[in-house]
């Protein structure tokens, strides 16, 4: 091929894609502030020009990102089997949340490691915060064999968002942890939050417990 033939023109929605995509490995690398437009066109393969075809700015590109990720969210629920034991049904949506993890790891990282961005940004990103407890609170409450009394529902919610972000943020930095061992240990969690233990642990005291 030589200098002077044209790059092979893509589709605008794969031109698209491919822009995101190289944007979101250096937002979740780098940050929004030290994140240039210039960096994001080269590693996606177009020039500026043509990035701006797509996005208007940088916040615009940053924001498309959040919003898909948002968008995706929903999906962990509806990967929810309707039959199988509970264990069972909790082992496919977990697979599909880690798969998930493992194609778009930019994403935990822009959500809970950056702070760049400016006040939009910030309240979007507590938008997503939102939306996942919300499908945490479907899933606890989809899953759970005992009933879990309301106002339990959303605390429980954070402390498994939080709880489950800061796990696979640390499998990022730590990838020598097996992806088994990941899964088996929420899996440990999850199980432990949603099993019925009443009719088999007679219930103690605070002081009879220790």
């Amino acid at each position: 091929m030589t200098g002077t033939q044209r790059r092979k023109r893509l589709p605008t929605e794969e031109r698209r894609a491919l822009i995101i995509e190289a944007a979101g490995r250096l937002f979740g690398d780098h940050g929004y502030d030290a994140t240039r437009l210039d960096d994001i066109a080269a590693a996606a393969g177009v020039t500026k020009p043509i990035l701006y075809r797509h996005f208007e700015a940088k916040q615009a590109l940053y924001l498309a990102l959040l919003e898909r990720h948002r968008d995706d969210l929903g999906s962990f629920a509806a990967a929810i089997p309707a039959e199988g034991s509970p264990q069972e049904r909790l082992r496919v949506v977990l697979e599909v949340w880690i798969a998930y993890v493992e194609a778009h790891p930019y994403a935990w990282r822009m959500l809970f490691r950056d702070t760049g961005g400016g006040p939009e940004i910030q309240a979007f990103r507590l938008a997503v915060h939102a939306r996942a407890r919300a499908v945490l609170v479907d899933m606890i409450h989809s899953l759970s064999e005992a009933p879990i009394p309301p106002r339990e529902l959303e605390p429980l919610a954070e402390l498994m968002r939080m709880g489950m972000a800061s796990l696979v943020l640390w499998w990022m930095d730590d990838p020598s942890i097996s992806r088994r061992a990941i899964l088996d240990a929420m899996s440990r969690v999850w199980a432990g939050l949603l099993s019925d233990r009443r009719a088999s642990e007679p219930r103690l005291g605070f002081f009879e417990a220790l």
